[in-house]
């Protein structure tokens, strides 16, 4: 298997990094089969009402978020890069077929490193302007993806 080249650090990053007691392989399952996203992608009392995935760069990937009062929040992108096992890189700048979207707030770069028994695991956030990055932290970031980090963790050690 090929070794994706490292991402070079960015100011409009926001990185969230975790040793994971889990595989690569389990990790990656978590981030591309919709009903393992469904069970970890945000922070409870949040669920995932959809999941759908189209693995391949081009594809299209849609999650749409819940709140505790059931309103939906849509968030469709396209893939642009996915290295089984390895590496999955998304954006929001595009819906499926190409068509930009109306708002692009960010690009995920999500890794998975062998480490190990272990998997070091690297969300990378890269964002179109300061003001959105600004906009990212502000709605806790930190707090938020560390949650889910944890949920990911628990759930991919059952696997």
């Amino acid at each position: 298997m090929t070794t994706p080249s490292p991402i070079p650090d960015h100011p409009l990053d926001l990185v969230l990094t975790r040793q994971i007691a889990a595989t690569p392989h389990a990790l990656f399952r978590c981030w591309t089969e919709p009903e393992l996203i469904r069970q970890w992608f945000v922070p409870k009392p949040w669920s995932v009402a959809r999941a759908e995935v189209d693995l391949r760069p081009g594809g299209q990937s849609l999650i749409v978020m819940q709140d505790p009062d059931g309103n939906e929040m849509p968030n469709p992108g396209v893939y642009l890069e996915v290295v089984p096992d390895r590496r999955l890189v998304f954006t929001d700048a595009y819906t499926a077929g190409w068509v930009p979207s109306e708002r692009p707030f960010m690009t995920g770069i999500i890794t998975f490193e062998p480490d190990g028994e272990h998997t070091r695991y690297t969300a990378r956030v890269r964002h179109w302007t300061a003001e959105a990055k600004a906009e990212h932290q502000k709605m806790g970031f930190e707090t938020g993806w560390g949650i889910c980090a944890d949920q990911l963790a628990a759930l991919a050690k059952t696997l």
